[in-house]
């Protein structure tokens, strides 16, 4: 049997990865500080002496997409719109340190500071809590500080300071849960020079009139690489009537 279709097959993975990826940033077009994925597709040969006329086909994520989104004003006090590219450090669900661009941040029942996901906010000494019933602000430096309504001329009590990390020049990759590491394991040093603008959150930089075009190329490709499946098979049944003939 012809070898095409082990080609064709392995196009057609590929587009299916591609596909999945397109799907996954169209539903997160919405999404608050949302990166898009990049997909990574590549020929696979086989090196050799014999003439290498296949070419398998490699897909899969390796990276995002680090342009920032636009900025929207929403008036409220917790929300962080990050200058720049660095990224505010969260704490993942394992318990390990992430980074993000989401930054719809609110009180928890429990004091603690949480973004629109439910994680925990990291500061400089760990996940960063505030006192219920406090009015709570954010300075542009990330510095969190507290009053109290009752005492309206008390001066305002520092309790963290947002970590907003700079990722530029060490390796980082984007989970599946939408979060960035540092791969191989570490977390990322504090950028001091770093601010935010409150009232504001920044909207994902995923396209929803491009992403359309790339689903709909996207599907018109796979559909090619089928077609090839059915051109394999049918030069397979030529070839095995003409071995009858002979």
């Amino acid at each position: 049997m012809d070898r095409l279709i082990y080609t064709a097959l392995s196009g057609m993975n590929a587009s299916m990865e591609r596909q999945r990826v397109i799907a996954s940033n169209m539903a997160n077009a919405q999404t608050v500080g949302f990166r898009a994925e990049l997909l990574d597709q590549r020929p696979v040969t086989i090196e050799g002496d014999s003439l290498e006329v296949r070419a398998l086909q490699r897909a899969e994520v390796r990276g995002a997409v680090m342009a920032a989104g636009e900025m929207t004003r929403t008036g409220h006090d917790l929300d962080l719109y990050i200058q720049g590219e660095a990224m505010m450090a969260v704490q993942a669900s394992d318990g390990t340190e992430a980074y993000t661009r989401r930054g719809d941040l609110s009180i928890s029942p429990t004091g603690a500071l949480v973004n629109g996901e439910g994680l925990p906010v990291i500061g400089d000494a760990g996940p960063i809590t505030v006192p219920l019933g406090m009015k709570t602000t954010i300075s542009p430096d990330g510095v969190v500080s507290t009053t109290d309504p009752a005492a309206a001329d008390a001066p305002p009590v520092e309790v963290g300071r947002i970590k907003l990390a700079g990722w530029q020049g060490s390796p980082i990759a984007k989970g599946l849960d939408g979060l960035f590491r540092v791969e191989g394991g570490g977390v990322l040093p504090a950028d001091a020079e770093a601010t935010v603008i409150t009232g504001a959150l920044e909207q994902s930089n995923v396209k929803p009139t491009e992403v359309l075009v790339e689903m709909i190329d996207a599907q018109r490709l796979f559909d090619m690489r089928s077609k090839l499946i059915a051109t394999a098979r049918d030069c397979d049944q030529a070839g095995a009537q003409l071995m009858r003939l002979s």
